[in-house]
């Protein structure tokens, strides 16, 4: 991966602060931005990263993190990512997970980044951001969905 950037997507205002999205007053969804290089990682490979760092089946948030603004969604910036998307979600919604997984492929919006607080949170409050995992129940639920340790964390690395 090259570069991980927190902000926001989806909705009609131009440039919206936290508050604002999280108000739920804006359509935005909270959104990492992901610039990669397909010679180390396919898309496909991003992809079958980001299922497995989610619940793909709860459209109300992920974990304690409650409402519109943290819906889970892919967002495609062209008809080939959103084929490898679809294809991609296809092969999860399978097994137990048959007919359960609800994250919308959706075309890509204006991106518009966090402040700086937001950016690369979880990597300069590890403390705070452990207790979080653990304290809304996030690991627990991802192992109950994904199974075994390899859902678990939150590093997107190959």
């Amino acid at each position: 991966m090259v570069s991980a950037v927190s902000g926001f997507t989806g909705g009609p205002e131009k440039n919206p602060t936290y508050q604002q999205v999280a108000s739920e007053r804006t359509g935005h969804v909270e959104a990492v931005k992901v610039t990669y290089d397909p010679a180390k990682i396919s898309y496909r490979q991003l992809l079958d990263r980001y299922w497995r760092l989610t619940d793909p089946t709860d459209l109300g948030g992920q974990a304690c993190d409650r409402g519109k603004s943290y819906q889970p969604a892919v967002f495609v910036a062209s008809a080939a990512e959103r084929k490898i998307a679809e294809a991609s979600k296809a092969a999860i919604d399978s097994g137990p997970r048959k007919g359960r997984v609800a994250t919308p492929i959706r075309n890509a919006a204006p991106f518009w980044p966090a402040d700086a607080y937001h950016q690369d949170f979880a990597k300069r409050n590890p403390a705070y951001y452990e207790r979080y995992r653990v304290g809304c129940g996030r690991d627990k639920i991802l192992q109950k969905l994904w199974g075994g340790a390899s859902s678990v964390g939150h590093s997107v690395s190959p």
